[in-house]
């Protein structure tokens, strides 16, 4: 890839990010915070076109689009999976799945 200002300030702020998170209390607690954040997006996304009947084809598909892209860059390459960034992604989208399952559930019953 060529060497841009904008590939440089991509690099810079990932490789800050990454060094700050070698303490694993602050990997732990970003995951952890992720994971809630997916849990809450989850959530909102789907009562809110819940509530609008017209738009939970969509956004389902949206969110399912979503879930596959995650999946297929987290799982596709190793280096990615093994990033600090692949791993905040992969926990948001393990959260956005996890509320989408508990809904259903919520639903079902």
């Amino acid at each position: 890839m060529q060497n841009t200002r904008l590939n440089t300030l991509v690099e810079v702020i990932t490789g800050q990010f990454d060094r700050w998170l070698t303490n694993p209390w602050r990997k732990i607690s970003v995951l952890v915070i992720m994971l809630l954040m997916g849990n809450f997006l989850g959530t909102a996304i789907s009562t809110t076109t819940g509530a609008r009947a017209d738009w939970d084809i969509i956004s389902a598909g949206l969110m399912v689009i979503f879930i596959e892209l995650v999946s297929r860059f987290t799982y596709g390459n190793r280096q990615v999976a093994r990033s600090t960034l692949g791993e905040v992604i992969n926990a948001l989208k393990i959260g956005v799945t996890y509320s989408l399952f508990v809904d259903a559930m919520k639903l079902g019953s």
